[in-house]
């Protein structure tokens, strides 16, 4: 089976050109449809944004799994789609560290570094069961799954750190892919100073990209729904640790009606780890306050 998975990707890549060369990207939306690319895109300014149409995603190499663990997805459905790699490899300028950014409507931001991409092969989801966008489920909130989401044809957590295990990364609602460096958009809150690897404030630094940069922003980067930014939840680990950590395990018990979802298998290992790991960044901000 692994050996199949590989044929189907290196048939995608050497159709990749060819299925790709009449394919434009357009300065203005012509409708809601429409993916909204940014970032570093080849032959443009960085920053630039462009759209590509619906229909001429549905041009570029598909691939289609059954899934049966995607939980944006009821019970076993076939997905239709073209790989994240393929996006990438397209329209960015594929530099050594080149990631993607998936940014969704509400400005729930979800990142796919390198390492996560070669394990887990994330897709963007063009048809469910057959299906255009118009005929797809509903989002466990009754709304739209689209206009665009993400999967996987398979998902085998790749690292566990403490309590923290690799979680799949499957947003719906993408409206914005961005082609991006790593150095770059993980940099923004790589901690202050020098830690080994293993060490604590190390180990909670790799937690809080996966998990906490998801709805936590340092500046322009991270995700922008909890409203809350990096620097001042670095504020609520300097002056509170036990608050701190308890609103992590359980937002509710904290904040009546927090929407965050609480992380009540975090041992106290790893609550310790996000807590040292935000506290690097306390006398930051307080330098850019004065």
């Amino acid at each position: 089976m692994h050996r199949a998975f590989l044929l189907l990707l290196a048939i995608a890549a050497l159709a990749l050109p060819r299925a790709t060369e009449r394919i434009a990207l357009h300065a203005e939306r012509s409708s809601p449809d429409d993916l909204e690319l940014g970032g570093e895109l080849r032959g443009l300014p960085p920053g630039s944004t462009r759209y590509i149409r619906y229909g001429d995603l549905l041009r570029l190499p598909q691939e289609t799994y059954t899934v049966s663990d995607d939980s944006n997805l009821k019970g076993k459905s076939k997905i239709e789609g073209v790989s994240l790699e393929v996006l990438a490899r397209f329209f960015g300028e594929a530099p050594d560290d080149a990631m993607i950014v998936a940014i969704c409507y509400d400005q729930y931001r979800t990142n796919y570094p390198r390492d996560y991409v070669a394990a887990h092969h994330p897709l963007l989801v063009l048809r469910i069961n057959g299906q255009l966008r118009d005929r797809w489920p509903k989002s466990e909130y009754g709304g739209p799954l689209g206009p665009y989401l993400i999967s996987h044809p398979f998902f085998k957590p790749a690292f566990k750190v403490l309590s923290h295990e690799d979680e799949p990364q499957i947003p719906f609602g993408v409206m914005r892919i961005e082609l991006r460096r790593e150095s770059r958009v993980f940099g923004a809150i790589r901690p202050p100073g020098d830690w080994a690897e293993g060490s604590a404030v190390a180990q909670g630094y790799t937690i809080a990209r996966q998990d906490c940069f998801r709805c936590h922003n340092m500046g322009a980067e991270g995700g922008t729904m909890a409203g809350r930014s990096w620097l001042q939840l670095a504020k609520g680990a300097q002056e509170d640790g036990n608050r701190f950590r308890q609103t992590i395990r359980d937002p509710a018990s904290v904040t009546p009606g927090a929407k965050m979802p609480g992380h009540t298998d975090y041992d106290d290992a790893t609550l310790d780890a996000l807590t040292v790991y935000f506290r690097t960044f306390s006398t930051v901000g307080m330098r850019r306050a004065r």
